[in-house]
């Protein structure tokens, strides 16, 4: 297996990918001071796309991506690479279609035992930081995009 064959494999997360599968490093730089931060995320595949997310509420991660969209993601599960992004904000239809299927994975019960309380999709929908993630790298999207068929 070549290393873009790992990436495409640990990109190509679905519903019943592991939380280990479905965790990245993502490198955004600070809103304010413009000084590179790293954290730790969940990353989400809808209809061949994929989004950032969080629980409802103010993120820094989102003010930095919003400031400055472009970002650098981390894989690290199954292949180590470091792959250059752009965060684009998403469209109503979107955001309800993408929060859904967060949801649909975040309330299963071997997920949802790890959090406090159940997720409303109200919630999410109003206060949920989501971008899409464009990958720099024309070929790793047009891979996804006939994977998800």
């Amino acid at each position: 297996m070549t290393v873009d064959d790992a990436v495409a494999r640990a990109l190509a997360i679905g519903p019943d990918s592991s939380p280990a599968e479905r965790t990245i490093d993502i490198t955004t730089l600070g809103a304010r001071t413009g000084i590179p931060r790293r954290i730790e995320i969940w990353f989400h595949r809808v209809d061949g796309r994929w989004y950032l997310s969080g629980m409802p509420g103010p993120r820094s991660w989102y003010a930095n991506v919003r400031a400055n969209p472009r970002f650098m993601v981390h894989l690290k599960h199954g292949v180590k690479a470091d792959l250059p992004a752009t965060a684009v904000p998403v469209d109503e239809p979107t955001r309800r279609r993408v929060i859904s299927a967060i949801l649909d994975l975040q309330n299963r019960p071997e997920i949802a035992a790890r959090v406090a309380r159940r997720q409303e999709f109200d919630d999410w929908f109003a206060r949920s930081p989501l971008v899409e993630i464009v990958f720099d790298d024309e070929e790793l999207r047009t891979a996804s995009s006939a994977r998800s068929g």
